[in-house]
């Protein structure tokens, strides 16, 4: 019961609304095939060649691994590369475009994956802002400048079995030294912000032209909270889809329990399945 009130307040919200900020952990790639790093189980199993190690995804997602050993770090974010490549994005995504082309702002994306998998699915890539970076655009490691550029011609080829690149390691074009994702990472004081503080700035002029916003978020979770938070700060309509952390103040928004393409589909159907 509580549950149906919950999906009927929100349907109001987006009825109502003039844009629509969306935003996603996550939780939002798992229903189009992406591993659950959740735990040092989850992303073992993702990649059980670094459980012999005793690496979890804090070692690795780590900048001093590619100092360290940089097959390996490269070995893990070329796999993830060429994961997100060849990754289709669920329907969910479709869902909410086709809600935002009934709004007069439309949308605009807050996320902190990395996996590009907004823009894969047509969403305005002048609308997205990727807090933690993306993978999809190199730097140099020792951020020689503030310059990133295009990992298109990077094709990384990764033997699953011991989680090393095999083919030669991108280089920055400036210096000839090795290059990295530009990803923000645990402990880096190298990640070049240029490109995401050029997207936040695009997005407070967006958010200041919308009257009536109302916020999705979907699998953001609380060990890293900054999706969260920044849902939060726009509230009071704040739609929260998560699977387990989906509680929230009732003065913010309101919590919907389940992962995002099934509630999202659900969503849709008390919608009417279009607006």
């Amino acid at each position: 019961m509580e549950s149906d009130i919950a999906m009927r307040q929100a349907a109001d919200w987006i009825r109502d609304a003039d844009g629509l900020l969306i935003t996603a952990g996550a939780g939002m790639g798992v229903d189009s095939g992406l591993p659950d790093f959740r735990g040092a189980e989850g992303f073992w199993r993702a990649y059980p060649a670094l459980r012999h190690h005793g690496f979890s995804f804090e070692d690795m997602a780590n900048p001093a691994g590619f100092a360290s050993n940089p097959r390996l770090s490269w070995g893990f974010y070329g796999h993830r590369l060429g994961l997100y490549r060849a990754t289709v994005p669920h329907a969910g995504f479709g869902i909410l475009r086709t809600w935002a082309s009934t709004m007069k702002h439309g949308a605009f994306v807050f996320t902190s994956n990395v996996d590009g998998q907004f823009q894969k699915a047509g969403f305005d890539a002048e609308r997205i802002v990727e807090c933690h970076g993306t993978i999809h655009q190199l730097q140099c490691i020792d951020a020689c400048n503030d310059d990133v550029w295009s990992a298109d011609d990077f094709s990384p080829i990764v033997n699953e079995a011991s989680c090393l690149l095999e083919n030669e390691m991108p280089r920055c074009p400036h210096c000839g030294g090795l290059a990295r994702p530009n990803i923000l990472m645990f402990g880096d004081w190298n990640w070049v912000d240029k490109y995401t503080e050029a997207q936040e700035k695009q997005l407070a002029t967006w958010l200041d032209s919308v009257e009536r916003l109302v916020v999705v978020e979907m699998g953001a979770g609380r060990a890293l909270p900054t999706v969260r938070r920044f849902s939060e700060r726009h509230g009071p309509r704040v739609i929260r889809i998560n699977p387990r952390d989906y509680s929230i103040s009732p003065a913010t928004g309101v919590g919907v329990m389940g992962g995002a393409l099934e509630r999202l589909k659900l969503l849709d159907d008390v919608l009417g399945g279009s607006m």
